[in-house]
Protein backbone atom coordinates (compact mmCIF):
# COMPACT_ATOMS: atom_id res chain seq x y z
CA UNK A 1 0.00 0.00 0.00
CA UNK A 2 2.46 2.67 1.22
CA UNK A 3 4.49 1.79 -2.24
CA UNK A 4 1.56 2.21 -4.46
CA UNK A 5 0.80 5.48 -2.33
CA UNK A 6 4.85 6.57 -2.67
CA UNK A 7 5.15 5.83 -6.67
CA UNK A 8 1.49 7.82 -7.24
CA UNK A 9 2.91 10.91 -5.16
CA UNK A 10 6.45 10.62 -7.03
CA UNK A 11 4.54 10.38 -10.65
CA UNK A 12 2.33 13.40 -9.31
CA UNK A 13 5.53 15.75 -8.66
CA UNK A 14 7.22 14.29 -12.15
CA UNK A 15 3.79 15.69 -13.59
CA UNK A 16 3.74 18.86 -11.70
CA UNK A 17 7.48 19.78 -12.48
CA UNK A 18 7.03 19.14 -15.90
CA UNK A 19 3.42 20.76 -16.73
CA UNK A 20 5.69 24.03 -15.23
CA UNK A 21 8.28 23.97 -16.90
CA UNK A 22 6.26 23.59 -20.26
CA UNK A 23 4.68 26.55 -19.19
CA UNK A 24 7.38 28.58 -18.34
CA UNK A 25 9.83 27.76 -21.20
CA UNK A 26 6.65 27.97 -24.04
CA UNK A 27 5.91 31.74 -23.02
CA UNK A 28 7.34 34.86 -23.83
CA UNK A 29 7.91 37.45 -21.65
CA UNK A 30 6.20 40.71 -21.89
CA UNK A 31 8.38 43.65 -23.86
CA UNK A 32 9.91 46.48 -21.40
CA UNK A 33 7.68 50.13 -21.72
CA UNK A 34 9.60 52.73 -23.89
CA UNK A 35 9.40 54.99 -20.73
CA UNK A 36 11.20 52.19 -18.24
CA UNK A 37 14.83 53.27 -17.08
CA UNK A 38 17.12 51.05 -14.98
CA UNK A 39 17.79 51.38 -10.79
CA UNK A 40 20.54 52.30 -9.92
CA UNK A 41 21.51 51.42 -5.51
CA UNK A 42 23.13 54.92 -4.61
CA UNK A 43 25.27 54.42 -1.44
CA UNK A 44 23.70 57.87 -0.01
CA UNK A 45 25.23 61.71 -0.04
CA UNK A 46 28.44 62.48 1.18
CA UNK A 47 26.79 65.46 3.53
CA UNK A 48 24.80 62.45 4.71
CA UNK A 49 27.55 60.01 6.05
CA UNK A 50 29.75 62.79 7.22
CA UNK A 51 26.80 64.00 9.90
CA UNK A 52 26.16 60.36 10.83
CA UNK A 53 29.90 60.32 11.74
CA UNK A 54 29.57 63.12 13.50
CA UNK A 55 31.68 65.68 11.22
CA UNK A 56 30.84 69.24 10.41
CA UNK A 57 28.28 69.25 7.89
CA UNK A 58 28.36 73.17 7.03
CA UNK A 59 29.47 74.65 3.73
CA UNK A 60 32.76 77.18 3.79
CA UNK A 61 31.77 79.41 2.28
CA UNK A 62 29.44 82.39 2.63
CA UNK A 63 25.80 81.26 4.27
CA UNK A 64 23.47 81.41 1.69
CA UNK A 65 19.81 82.68 3.06
CA UNK A 66 16.76 80.69 1.83
CA UNK A 67 13.51 82.36 1.01
CA UNK A 68 11.26 81.68 3.25
CA UNK A 69 7.76 81.13 1.92
CA UNK A 70 5.11 83.52 2.82
CA UNK A 71 3.73 83.62 6.27
CA UNK A 72 -0.02 83.09 5.41
CA UNK A 73 0.78 80.14 3.17
CA UNK A 74 1.78 77.54 6.50
CA UNK A 75 -1.35 78.13 7.92
CA UNK A 76 -4.77 76.76 6.64
CA UNK A 77 -8.08 76.97 8.14
CA UNK A 78 -10.25 74.23 8.22
CA UNK A 79 -12.97 75.64 10.10
CA UNK A 80 -14.61 78.12 12.39
CA UNK A 81 -16.98 78.81 15.41
CA UNK A 82 -17.72 82.06 15.76
CA UNK A 83 -20.14 83.98 18.40
CA UNK A 84 -23.25 85.38 16.73
CA UNK A 85 -23.75 88.59 15.11
CA UNK A 86 -23.65 91.19 17.83
CA UNK A 87 -23.32 89.12 20.49
CA UNK A 88 -19.66 88.27 22.67
CA UNK A 89 -18.60 85.02 23.29
CA UNK A 90 -16.20 82.46 22.37
CA UNK A 91 -14.88 81.53 19.17
CA UNK A 92 -12.82 78.76 18.05
CA UNK A 93 -10.94 78.24 14.79
CA UNK A 94 -9.17 74.73 13.33
CA UNK A 95 -6.35 76.04 11.79
CA UNK A 96 -3.69 73.51 9.90
CA UNK A 97 0.42 74.80 10.83
CA UNK A 98 2.56 73.47 8.01
CA UNK A 99 0.47 70.46 7.03
CA UNK A 100 0.36 68.76 10.28
CA UNK A 101 -3.17 67.88 11.69
CA UNK A 102 -5.61 70.85 12.70
CA UNK A 103 -5.74 71.96 16.65
CA UNK A 104 -8.28 73.83 18.14
CA UNK A 105 -7.50 77.24 18.74
CA UNK A 106 -9.47 80.15 20.79
CA UNK A 107 -9.53 83.93 19.85
CA UNK A 108 -6.22 85.09 21.96
CA UNK A 109 -4.60 81.62 22.03
CA UNK A 110 -1.15 81.49 20.74
CA UNK A 111 -0.98 79.89 17.39
CA UNK A 112 2.80 79.69 16.73
CA UNK A 113 5.71 81.50 17.84
CA UNK A 114 4.31 85.35 18.74
CA UNK A 115 0.86 85.09 16.57
CA UNK A 116 -2.26 84.28 17.77
CA UNK A 117 -5.56 84.07 16.49
CA UNK A 118 -6.88 87.35 16.83
CA UNK A 119 -10.85 87.63 15.95
CA UNK A 120 -12.91 85.55 14.13
CA UNK A 121 -15.80 85.99 11.11
CA UNK A 122 -17.96 83.55 10.03
CA UNK A 123 -15.58 82.18 7.38
CA UNK A 124 -12.66 84.09 8.65
CA UNK A 125 -9.80 83.94 10.98
CA UNK A 126 -7.16 86.84 11.20
CA UNK A 127 -3.87 86.24 12.94
CA UNK A 128 -1.04 88.57 14.05
CA UNK A 129 1.13 89.32 16.87
CA UNK A 130 -0.65 90.44 20.26
CA UNK A 131 -1.55 93.98 20.53
CA UNK A 132 -0.81 94.25 17.03
CA UNK A 133 -2.81 94.68 13.64
CA UNK A 134 -3.63 91.36 12.25
CA UNK A 135 -0.25 90.18 9.83
CA UNK A 136 -3.07 88.05 7.67
CA UNK A 137 -6.46 86.69 7.64
CA UNK A 138 -7.32 83.53 6.51
CA UNK A 139 -10.81 82.70 5.05
CA UNK A 140 -12.87 79.14 4.24
CA UNK A 141 -12.62 77.99 1.04
CA UNK A 142 -15.65 78.93 -0.91
CA UNK A 143 -18.71 76.02 -1.02
CA UNK A 144 -19.65 74.40 -4.07
CA UNK A 145 -23.35 75.43 -5.10
CA UNK A 146 -26.08 72.71 -3.61
CA UNK A 147 -26.95 69.96 -5.79
CA UNK A 148 -30.56 70.64 -6.87
CA UNK A 149 -33.28 68.56 -9.17
CA UNK A 150 -36.75 68.54 -9.61
CA UNK A 151 -39.29 65.36 -8.60
CA UNK A 152 -41.64 63.68 -10.72
CA UNK A 153 -45.26 64.86 -10.03
CA UNK A 154 -47.27 62.33 -8.06
CA UNK A 155 -49.02 60.09 -10.02
CA UNK A 156 -52.55 58.81 -8.31
CA UNK A 157 -52.04 54.84 -7.09
CA UNK A 158 -53.40 52.14 -9.90
CA UNK A 159 -52.06 54.63 -12.65
CA UNK A 160 -49.34 53.76 -14.77
CA UNK A 161 -47.46 55.90 -17.38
Amino acid sequence: MFAKLGAFVIWALAAASATFWALRLGSSPLPVPAHAGTVVASSGSAASVTRLLGGNNRPSGPATAQASPALSSRFKLIGVMAPAEGTEGPGVALIAVDGKTPRAYAVGSPVEGDLVLQTLGHRTAAIGPRDAPAAFTLELPVLPPPQTGTLQPARPEGQTS
